[in-house]
Formats: C-alpha cells, sequence, structure tokens
C-alpha cells in the first residue's frame, strides 16, 4: 500500500489555509496543521481530519519542537505549506517599528525558519519534498495600509527563487500568491456585502476566490505532474485588477449589454 503523503500547513485550521488543507486531505494525504491556540473543529475530508499540534510559528523553538513530533510520529514531511501570516490595516508613517518588526517577523523571518527545519528533513528522504510559500499579489502593486506586510511578501518571493536554487535537487520551492479570497474574516478587509460585491466586480472573474482553489494550486504544485516546476511564483487572482485609468478615461468605454 503506497505510504500516504505528510504535509504540513501552518494556519491550516481557518481562512486560506483550511482550504489548503482540506485539498490535501481530500487528495489522501496526512495532514498536520498548526496554531497558537487549538481551533474549533479541524479540516477534514470523508471522516479523516487533521491532526493539530500547537505552535507559534513566531517562538523558534516551538517551531523546533513541532518538526520534532512531525518526525518522532511519522518519520517524515513530504510537503511543507507556509501559509500563516497577515496583517492589519495600519499607514506606514503611523505604524511604529514594533509593529514593523512583528509582521516582518510573522510573514517574512518565520517562514525562513520553518523552510530551513522542513529543508532538513526533506534531505535526508530518498524523494526529497516540496516547499510553498503562500505569497500574495500585495508583494506586485501598491499596498496601502499594509507596506510593510506587502514588502515581506515581496522578499518571500526572492526567497522562493534562492532556495529552489540552494536546496535543489532534492526540495523543490515554489510560491502560490493569491489575489482576493473569500474567508470568514472578508469583512475586516472589504466591508459588508455591498462592499464585498463591489470589490468582486473588481475582479475579471467576477468573484474572490474560494480558499480551496488556492488549496488545489498548492496540491497540483505539490504532485509529481509539477515535477519540473521549482523556484517559480504562481499568480491565482481571477485576472487581476483592471487598470483603474480605463474608469477614468472619459473615452473608449465598454457599451452596456442590451436589455
Amino acid at each position: 500500500m503506497e505510504q500516504r503523503k505528510v504535509v504540513l500547513v501552518t494556519g491550516g485550521a481557518k481562512g486560506v489555509g483550511r482550504g489548503i488543507s482540506e485539498r490535501f486531505l481530500a487528495s489522501g494525504a496526512l495532514v498536520v496543521v498548526c496554531g497558537r491556540q487549538a481551533p474549533e473543529s479541524l479540516p477534514e475530508y470523508q471522516g479523516r481530519a487533521a491532526e493539530f499540534i500547537a505552535a507559534d510559528v513566531r517562538d523558534r523553538a516551538a517551531v523546533d519542537a513541532l518538526f520534532a513530533q512531525i518526525a518522532g510520529r511519522h518519520g517524515r514531511l513530504d510537503v511543507l505549506v507556509n501559509n500563516a501570516g497577515g496583517a492589519p490595516f495600519a499607514l506606514a508613517d503611523k505604524a511604529s517599528p514594533r509593529f514593523h518588526d512583528a509582521i516582518f517577523g510573522l510573514n517574512l523571518l518565520a517562514p525562513l525558519h520553518l523552510a530551513q527545519k522542513a529543508n532538513a528533513l526533506m534531505q535526508a528522504q530518498e524523494a526529497g519534498g516540496v516547499i510553498v510559500f503562500i505569497g500574495s499579489v500585495s508583494a506586485l502593486r501598491p499596498s496601502p495600509g499594509t507596506a510593510a506586510y506587502g514588502a515581506a511578501k515581496a522578499a518571500i518571493l526572492s526567497l522562493t527563487q534562492s532556495l529552489a536554487v540552494e536546496w535543489a535537487p532534492k526540495v523543490r520551492v515554489v510560491a502560490v500568491s493569491p489575489g482576493l479570497v473569500l474567508t470568514e474574516q472578508s469583512e475586516l478587509h472589504y466591508g459588508d456585502e455591498a462592499g464585498l460585491a463591489a470589490v468582486a466586480a473588481t475582479i475579471p472573474q467576477g468573484r474572490l476566490a474560494d480558499p480551496a482553489e488556492v488549496g488545489e494550486a498548492c496540491v497540483w504544485l505539490s504532485s509529481p505532474a509539477a515535477a519540473y516546476a521549482s523556484g517559480i511564483n504562481l499568480l491565482l487572482h481571477g485576472g487581476g485588477e483592471r487598470p483603474a485609468f480605463l474608469a477614468a478615461a472619459g473615452i473608449n468605454q465598454p457599451k452596456a449589454p442590451d436589455g
């Protein structure tokens, strides 16, 4: 019987992370999720639930203990999805140095430490492994109100390319950069239902992404079907954002459909 793939998804019990965990479970993987506190419910698929290990990814000792537990329980790690991260709204000229330190600690330094620990396990495995960084379109466009977060995610893309070279050929390193994703916390960023609808209308696909769609991308990039993909950044943004000048221009406006 083929051995289940062992996958660690940081912050994998809620939001985008939950969607990622559920899709790996659906693919047949054994999924471990971590977070600071145990969730009310664990991701599951057809009666198989993810395992939970309490760990604050910003605490290096806790991360070391996390990987020791995974190695002890399962003897291997095939995929790390560096998903945990985020940032509250804060204008750059009002935010304190301590705030910016915290944002970079969570969104750049913690994922780097996790990747180092995962690589150490994967290099010792015959089949190696895959490290997936969850990036953001904030790395590739202005990110007003979350400037430090956008800068940290830009650094993640550089890190992805560098580690892909350093750790090849045993370990593949890739990034997935979602655009706007509909989660249980979307109202904190986009407002009420009217706000969500207005935001969705700016996306060519006409909607925000579902967390499961981010998960499907991670599953594919971690599979043999993507065996030659390393050092890449997969944009998952529904076509991107319509350039603002098109709406502002007084000419060349699309006609309303006949009704």
